[in-house]
């Protein structure tokens, strides 16, 4: 009997019983909604409600006699709301008062249009393109009326807000950092030099500071740009480490915004690359090691002695390298007499530092076929640094 009764029971347990579904599944099923237009159809259901209750809260309940309201229901009226990187089609609850419509604080905080703004820049510093824009938002469902996705519409978008940036950027105050270091390095973009300042406050902290663009990386250009930090309260009256890559333009309007305030540092990179390719192919690595030595010592006279032994041996055979050697051979050395630690010694050796943030401006070059002037150069960059 026992063996029988569990025959019968693994047999009623084989009988599966009809699959049950919550109700979310099956209104998926029946709807064959995407997920995404699902969430959005509920948003866009919450979002009326919010305006309701805002309407509620300034009108009061809805049929309720109340003599001392002094707003009132007005209908609804075509309006739009920024979702998902484009603008929705919406019907807002209306409040009127003494004539004049009253704002609803949910609708003004969803009519902002910031976060689209800076959705567009964000994409197209990614490599979207403007007529692609559109294919990169996600699914609202096509009962869902929306605009400002075309690609004219999402270049005044892109324009409109770089500029902005660029024009707050140029303008903030400096009166308040705390500088010690400052970095000038330059970059070409659509046949323009953007040379671009970077500062290192005294907790670390780095601060994009400006930029300015030119034909050249010439003094004027450079100058262009100091005057400009300078008229916005950068400090020239203290002694600042400025770090070069050697370029005489920047040197010379170095001197003139800072005077002896400014404690300079050759990049060392720059000036070992410059040295090397004064040689040929054979001589590179025992050069290369000797400047290895020399860069990271710890002892400036030593690290001086080991430089002015390698120009010496250069001298006969390869002049050019050792005049190289030799030109502006302290300033490459500025940083290891200053008791830094070992890697802030290293950190501020070079210009790393800023060429890192210029880097950001490679992937922005690939993003634009044709360049269209200067103040196009410089919001695309600006776009790209920030």
């Amino acid at each position: 009997m026992k063996k029988q009764s569990r025959t019968v029971a693994r047999h009623r347990q084989s009988e599966s019983p009809e699959p049950r579904h919550l109700p979310l599944v099956d209104i998926l099923v029946d709807t064959q909604a995407e997920l995404q237009e699902l969430v959005v159809a509920s948003g866009l259901k919450v979002l009326e409600a919010m305006l309701e209750d805002d309407r509620t809260a300034v009108c009061g309940p809805r049929y309720a006699h109340q003599p001392d309201r002094h707003a009132y229901r007005a209908g609804h009226a075509p309006s739009e709301v920024v979702l998902g990187g484009r603008k929705v089609a919406i019907r807002r609850p209306r409040v009127r008062r003494d004539g004049e419509e009253v704002p609803l604080p949910t609708a003004q905080a969803f009519a902002n249009a910031d976060p689209l703004n800076q959705r567009v820049v964000n994409q197209m510093l990614i490599g979207v393109a403007t007529r692609q824009y559109a294919r990169s938002l996600e699914p609202l469902g096509a009962d869902v009326g929306t605009r400002g996705a075309s690609k004219s519409a999402v270049s005044r978008r892109f324009v409109a807000q770089t500029q902005a940036q660029l024009d707050a950027w140029r303008a903030t105050p400096l009166d308040a950092l705390d500088l010690a270091v400052l970095l000038i390095d330059g970059v070409q973009v659509g046949g323009h030099c953007i040379v671009v300042a970077l500062g290192i406050d005294t907790t670390g902290a780095k601060h994009a500071l400006g930029l300015w663009e030119g034909a050249t990386e010439n003094a004027t250009v450079c100058q262009g740009l100091l005057t400009n930090l300078t008229s916005r309260g950068l400090r020239t009256d203290r002694s600042l480490l400025v770090i070069v890559d050697g370029a005489k333009a920047l040197d010379t309007a170095v001197t003139q915004t800072f005077g002896r305030a400014a404690v300079a540092q050759r990049c060392q990179v720059h000036k070992a690359r410059n040295i090397l390719e004064h040689l040929p192919e054979a001589q590179r690595p025992w050069v290369k090691a000797i400047l290895a030595r020399a860069y990271t010592n710890t002892n400036v006279k030593t690290a001086k002695r080991l430089l002015q032994d390698l120009a010496r041996r250069l001298d006969t055979d390869y002049p050019s390298a050792a005049a190289s050697v030799r030109e502006g051979l302290d300033e490459t050395l500025t940083v290891l007499g200053l008791g830094l630690s070992e890697r802030l010694q290293r950190s501020l050796a070079t210009t790393n530092a800023i060429e890192s943030l210029l880097s950001r401006t490679r992937h922005v070059k690939r993003n634009v076929k044709r360049w269209r002037g200067g103040t196009m150069v410089l919001r695309w960059v600006a776009a790209g640094v920030l």
